[in-house]
């Protein structure tokens, strides 16, 4: 079997291209000073584990011996993991969506020895089909231009540097100040691409985007605009009905490929996850709906059941590809572990239970799968609520209570049975910034649901981080670990999110030792990678030779962009600690955006709800009393059942914690218990009102 330098890496990604006959080689120096000195184009090859058409492209082009032997012959292949290696892809994206238009995975791009690109697209067919170039006629098109036209390749690659650096390169030119308008702005852009009948944002294929639900629900809390709100609400409740949430075990597939989220694309990735929990947790407060902490829930299980490492921090993802047949395990099909035929179900419930869950999950005889270009669902069923309860009951008449506990039933058994089919597979190693952001997740979920397991769980997953994603008392972090090896050194999202995830598990918590650590990695965040001449954050840290060009982030797309959870997290760390050093390069971040964000707010939801949180100014809660006496737990309960996005939540309940915050707050000396109760202050920019000791009138306040 042949095998590549690929055999010696840690990335799930790059080892499932280890036996491919392709001569490849990881990201790195060996790889370019053999391009140089073979005197070859580069041919990069960007994916991730759980992609689909990844591996299509892997089956057709890269197991085929001749295409590995044009490959090898006229090229250096270079494999490239997304996940672990952004700042790469983030770049070669960029000039493949400059120069034709598209995006995604794989992403095949060819550069100079230099890593100047000269040509790239997303996947590619193993021949020539439907008017568009195939692989090897790419192969053969670029070796030729490569040995003849040698100066125009070169002469095409300084071209597209320069057009990288003006679409990538910070803009030195700050906009200035804001006012609401922006808000209003990324309201109403929202707004035009809203799907009044399915929910979600655009056509199909409908990505869920919480980055987009997150700013609404803020927009919703500051103008009381009922419509945010709704978008938001019909959404998330869209979503739950639909084939895209896993109704037997929980949990978010990536996004559905029709409009009415019923088909999804089947991996399962932990960011999605993360976001998804806090808005249906958000959405929760503003609602009062149990159905949105329930569907919290469902996904937090999911994620300790199924993505968890032992030590407590949390696997990258699941394969949308899993054998079908498992007497056949080299036969694997998109969705095998998910769908179901009814015969199936009648075999495994029987009547009348089968009945009822078919009729409530939408399960037909012969397939429930309209839009199925490739046949891959033939006969299946992907199980999405087709009908309410209450419907069911009154068609079968039988009362709610004994149908609901019969599909309860029967979703267990289900969940029973599917679980001894091959489950797709894991991709296993932990990413500081995907981590961080479900540290965060079960953080607000043990606020708002009252659950100390997932406090627990955060807690683990956050000292998991330190143990083995960082140097211990340096604050410096790493991007990846796996099988016992962190590498690569962290970039602007993993700082950026692990400062949120520390900060929210001391609103969680409230013990000191996070927000001690919370002040590390913020002193770290702005040393690293902040622009001090023109403002905003760089996404990698200064020194490295091979990175064409150094860009900053400020997309929020499926994942937040790692700009605005800075300047998010930044600002919540100048609140709970008084120093402006943190609130101050924070704005400087927000008026070296204001340009870019006021032209295209849809693309920046996220930076918008910090801005949001810019203009309300620094606004403290501070709770004076014994955390565990009950009339701090009912102040506590009152500020947890409410969305309070603008607030930061302190407890002075020890020597410590008050020491820590009173080098930070001097108006903290001054607080203490009234009267042997526990007090509530409200603050806004550290001037407070009269300390409350009765949660009715910390309520009423607090509307």
């Amino acid at each position: 079997m042949h095998t590549n330098q690929l055999i010696r890496e840690r990335s799930p990604y790059l080892l499932q291209h280890a036996h491919n006959p392709v001569d490849w080689r990881p990201w790195g120096e060996e790889a370019f000073t053999a391009a140089k000195g073979r005197d070859k184009l580069i041919f990069l090859s960007i994916g991730y584990s759980t992609c689909h058409w990844c591996h299509v492209m892997e089956r057709e082009s890269f197991e085929d011996p001749d295409t590995a032997e044009l490959l090898n012959r006229h090229f250096v292949p270079i494999k490239v993991d997304r996940e672990e290696r952004p700042d790469v892809d983030r770049v070669y994206m960029a000039y493949v969506q400059a120069t034709t238009g598209a995006a995604g995975w794989p992403l095949s791009v060819w550069l100079t020895p230099e890593l100047m690109p000269v040509y790239g697209g997303t996947y590619f067919p193993p021949a020539d089909s439907y008017g568009r170039p195939g692989f090897k006629s790419v192969l053969a098109r670029l070796a030729h231009a490569w040995a003849t036209d040698r100066a125009q390749i070169f002469q095409t690659g300084e071209k597209a540097v320069e057009v990288l650096r003006r679409v990538l390169a910070p803009s030195t030119n700050g906009g200035g100040w804001f006012d609401e308008g922006e808000l209003e702005s990324g309201f109403y852009a929202f707004r035009r691409t809203f799907d009044v009948r399915h929910g979600g944002f655009g056509q199909a294929p409908k990505f869920p985007r919480p980055v987009v639900l997150s700013f609404l629900l803020r927009y919703h809390a500051r103008s009381g605009n009922p419509e945010a709100l709704d978008m938001v609400l019909k959404t998330l409740e869209a979503m739950a009905r639909g084939g895209i949430h896993d109704h037997l075990g929980g949990g978010f597939h990536r996004y559905a490929v029709d409009e009415r989220w019923h088909v999804p694309h089947f991996e399962k990735m932990l960011y999605d996850q993360a976001q998804l929990t806090a808005a249906y947790l958000e959405a929760y407060q503003l609602s009062g709906r149990q159905r949105y902490a329930d569907v919290a829930r469902g996904v937090l299980d999911y994620v300790l059941e199924g993505m968890t490492h032992p030590e407590g921090g949390f696997y990258s993802a699941e394969d949308a590809d899993s054998v079908v047949d498992a007497a056949n395990p080299k036969v694997s099909g998109e969705g095998a572990f998910y769908v179901w035929t009814q015969d199936e179900i009648r075999q495994l419930l029987g009547e009348p239970a089968a009945e009822w869950f078919s009729r409530r999950y939408g399960v037909k005889a012969g397939g429930n799968v309209a839009a199925d270009p490739h046949g891959e669902f033939t006969g299946k069923n992907i199980l999405y609520e087709a009908c309410e309860l209450q419907e069911l009951s009154a068609g079968a008449d039988a009362p709610e209570d004994t149908i609901r506990e019969a599909l309860e039933r029967a979703r267990a058994t289900l969940l029973e049975a599917r679980g001894r089919r091959p489950r797709p597979g894991c991709d296993d190693k932990l990413l500081a910034s995907w981590n961080a952001q479900m540290i965060s997740a079960f953080a607000l979920a043990a606020r708002v649901c009252g659950e100390p397991r997932y406090l627990e769980a955060a807690e683990r997953a956050a000292r998991f981080v330190l143990t083995h994603l960082s140097e211990p008392g340096t604050g410096t972090l790493f991007r990846r670990y796996r099988d016992g090896e962190k590498a690569v050194p962290g970039f602007l999202d993993d700082y950026a999110c692990f400062l949120k995830a520390l900060l929210d598990l001391y609103g969680s918590s409230f013990e000191p030792e996070w927000l001690r650590l919370g002040i590390t990695f913020g002193d770290q965040l702005l040393a690293r990678f902040e622009d001090k001449e023109s403002g905003g954050f760089y996404s990698t840290a200064e020194g490295d030779p091979h990175m064409i060009v150094r860009s900053k982030d400020d997309y929020d797309g499926a994942e937040p962009s790692g700009n605005s959870v800075a300047i998010g997290a930044l600002l919540q760390l100048g609140r709970l600690t008084g120093r402006e050093v943190y609130t101050e390069a924070a704005g400087r971040a927000l008026r070296a955006i204001a340009s870019r964000l006021r032209a295209m707010p849809e693309s920046m939801p996220l930076m918008l709800a910090a801005l949001d949180s810019w203009l309300s100014g620094g606004r403290q809660i501070v709770l004076a009393g014994d955390r565990h006496a009950p009339e701090t737990q009912a102040l506590l309960g009152v500020i947890r059942r409410r969305f309070l996005p603008r607030y930061t939540v302190l407890l002075l309940d020890s020597a410590e914690i008050r020491q820590l915050l009173e080098e930070c707050l001097p108006a903290a000396a001054s607080m203490g218990p009234v009267e042997g109760r526990t007090a509530a202050y409200v603050c806004e920019d550290f001037t407070c009102r009269a300390p409350l000791t009765d949660p009715a009138e910390l309520d009423k306040l607090l509307k």
